[in-house]
């Protein structure tokens, strides 16, 4: 999976890289972003669920998993989170991350969104500024009339009701977001036909969520829909559909 995302980066088919650097194989794959093009941001993909965590979590991982994203919402908006816990594997993720590519990230999220939850942005944001303060951190929302302007809008409005309140938070610690999100859609469609509706309607800092790989991981609940991802992003005219629509999309 990481080799197809490295090729796409190489070229000039993604411009952005998200990294979780809690999986296994994290800094054997780190070698593949060295000698990407300085436009591809490198950024860090902060790991709450479904994985192994990098130090002892014995309140939502006593088995050493991670929850679901589903599990965790709950602990999250019933205050039932082990923040002191989530506070020291965030940090080690940051270390992890830091200690391979002898950079701070260019940008922070979080898998399945993870990183808006409440209790945890707070961890999240700041641990950022301290860390990381050029980078900025995704933000899962949009104007209302762009995200009803595109597919699957009952998972973007799901998204952005969870990130509310993150723009302005992260600007309190002279963190910035992008304005504009999308790339919601049920890993089930060509996705080449989905794609050039994720660019309607878009900020000035637009990002577009996708997830290409080569679909091999065992587990992996998407796995079918990397390859397609990949496929699609390979034939697509990118650059040319952004600027279509008034955007920049540095190669």
């Amino acid at each position: 999976m990481s080799e197809t995302i490295a090729a796409l980066a190489q070229d000039g088919k993604l411009n952005a890289i998200s990294c979780m650097a809690v999986m296994p194989g994290w800094a054997a794959d780190s070698v593949l972003l060295h000698n990407l093009p300085d436009y591809v941001q490198i950024g860090l993909h902060l790991t709450l669920t479904g994985e192994n965590p990098l130090t002892p979590m014995p309140e939502i991982a006593p088995e050493g998993m991670l929850p679901s994203i589903e599990a965790l919402r709950r602990y999250a908006h019933g205050g039932r989170l082990p923040l002191d816990q989530i506070a020291v594997e965030l940090r080690a993720q940051f270390d992890a991350f830091m200690a391979t590519m002898g950079r701070p990230p260019a940008f922070v999220d979080g898998h399945q969104h993870a990183h808006a939850l409440p209790g945890i942005r707070d961890i999240v944001l700041k641990e950022t500024a301290c860390r990381a303060p050029g980078a900025w951190l995704r933000n899962c929302s949009d104007r209302p009339l762009a995200m009803l302007s595109r597919p699957f809008r009952g998972k973007a409005i799901g998204s952005a009701f969870h990130s509310r309140g993150l723009r302005a938070a992260a600007a309190g610690y002279g963190l910035s977001c992008n304005d504009s999100f999308a790339g919601h859609y049920d890993f089930a469609r060509d996705y080449a036909g989905v794609f050039a509706a994720f660019l309607q309607q878009p900020g000035s800092m637009h990002l577009v969520m996708c997830h290409p790989g080569a679909g091999n991981r065992h587990g992996d609940e998407i796995a079918s829909a990397r390859p397609r991802e990949a496929s699609a992003l390979r034939r697509l005219r990118i650059a040319d559909m952004a600027i279509a629509k008034g955007l920049s999309f540095p190669q």
